[in-house]
């Protein structure tokens, strides 16, 4: 295994599995480079559908260079309706051409306002809104620009290896293509169902922070996590004002001090010059200016960092991630879509005398090896993974009752396959991947391998 880079260690990514050069090179010189479709899972009614029992407009976004949140902002404001009466089943990232399902509540499909880079088309109505995680998957196709591919058969071999790829699997590759992955055909390749970066800023990586001291009861710590904590990464302006209100916590001072674009940096200020912003309360009022979506985010991102962390400790003893071992706790298949998905309300813990029976479930994709969420319905597992989740939590220093707080910073955990595996083809001029994750699981995992360029080359 090679050692990640630096930022990605902060996130608690520490390893690439492949051990092959990378290919570098850049992506999203242009939003068309990195393109994401939904694989949709969201029935609906007619759009004349009785407006009375189906109150939510469904409909399909095309979006260029738009994220999700400021889409939702920019749809609200011109229909004249809060935030929160629009509904999505996954965050796209900016920088890129992305297809999703939206709703929005008490609109008729003539409401929809021409927004720009933005192709609006109605499917329907529904009875409840979307809402986050009513998808199967997203389908990618994205080119890496001045790259080698060179490396490319030695890390498809690699990740095909570490997805439990065998000689049968490979000689089932297109004869079009090559078993490789290149070509027209598809080889199937697994990495560890990391989360990616931007799950926690991919310049100032800050919101799993932010999340644990929210963790901790540490409201102040929170604040200041989000709106001080400079990072070089940033504009010399940005850093100012960061190091400013960490050495004078002077809100009405700082508001002007951060440039206009970091809106929710300014509100949070806004929200501790109008109370005071010397309580724990008052710090806790401040965060929940935030969307809820958006406060959640920090709790899931304290979650997904010791998901990584556990999955780096595994990697580091060696454990597999295509097999289980005594003490894991599998998760079986929902097969009722493609891609398969876990269903993480059926789990079993596997014992020493089980391991055998489990590992052909495995084999089949029947059943997935998992690390948890942690929240408060959390109970580890045991033997060697059991120990690796509750050192990590130690480490971290939280626990289970931890996440038993108010609104929308509660969680309960679920549990995460910490594989995941994806039909990937390959072509080399311009070299372009193209491949289909479960939700839930990141592009950006899979490409690092190839790339090998850093995080901010993603």
């Amino acid at each position: 295994m090679r050692a990640a880079h630096e930022i990605e260690r902060a996130v608690g990514i520490d390893y690439y599995v492949s051990d092959a050069p990378g290919t570098g090179g850049s992506l999203r010189e242009s939003a068309a480079d990195f393109r994401v479709r939904e694989l949709e899972a969201f029935d609906t009614e007619p759009a004349d559908a009785d407006a009375g029992a189906y109150p939510h407009l469904v409909f399909r976004a095309t979006l260029t260079n738009w994220d999700t949140n400021g889409f939702a902002r920019d749809l609200s404001n011109k229909l004249g309706i809060s935030r929160e009466r629009v509904s999505w089943a996954g965050t796209k990232d900016r920088n890129a051409v992305t297809t999703q399902l939206f709703s929005v509540r008490g609109v008729a499909p003539d409401d929809l306002p021409e927004i720009g880079n933005a192709e609006l088309d109605v499917v329907g109505r529904a009875g409840r809104p979307i809402r986050f995680g009513d998808l199967r998957g997203n389908e990618f196709r994205i080119v890496v620009r001045e790259a080698d591919p060179g490396p490319v058969d030695d890390v498809t071999r690699d990740l095909a290896a570490f997805g439990g790829a065998n000689g049968e699997a490979s000689a089932n590759a297109s004869e079009e293509g090559h078993a490789d992955g290149s070509g027209e055909g598809a080889t199937s390749v697994g990495v560890p169902n990391l989360f990616g970066q931007q799950r926690f800023g991919s310049y100032r990586p800050v919101t799993h922070e932010v999340g644990l001291a929210v963790l901790r009861g540490d409201w102040e710590g929170a604040v200041m996590a989000y709106v001080g904590n400079p990072s070089t990464a940033e504009p010399p302006e940005t850093r100012e004002a960061r190091s400013f209100v960490e050495e004078t916590h002077d809100w009405s001072a700082s508001i002007e001090r951060f440039p206009r674009r970091l809106r929710y940096e300014r509100a949070v200020l806004n929200a501790l010059a109008e109370n005071g912003g010397e309580r724990p309360e008052e710090f806790r009022e401040a965060l929940e200016t935030f969307p809820s979506n958006l406060q959640r985010l920090f709790v899931h991102a304290a979650q997904s960092y010791v998901f990584n962390r556990i999955c780096s400790e595994r990697l580091e003893r060696g454990l597999p991630f295509d097999r289980a071992v005594a003490g894991d706790v599998v998760c079986f298949a929902d097969a009722d879509g493609e891609p398969v998905l876990p269903d993480a309300d059926r789990t079993q813990r596997v014992t020493a005398g089980r391991v055998e029976v489990v590992n052909r479930h495995l084999e089949r994709g029947r059943a997935f090896v998992t690390a948890p969420l942690v929240g408060t319905d959390t109970e580890f597992g045991e033997g060697e993974p059991g120990e690796i989740e509750r050192e990590v939590c130690a480490d971290v220093g939280i626990e289970p009752a931890d996440f038993d707080l108010p609104g929308s910073f509660d969680s309960t955990g679920t549990r995460r396959a910490i594989l995941v595996r994806s039909a990937l083809t390959v072509e080399r001029d311009p070299l372009t991947f193209e491949f289909a994750l479960p939700k839930g699981s990141y592009a950006t995992v899979l490409l690092r391998e190839y790339l090998k360029s850093g995080p901010l080359s993603l």
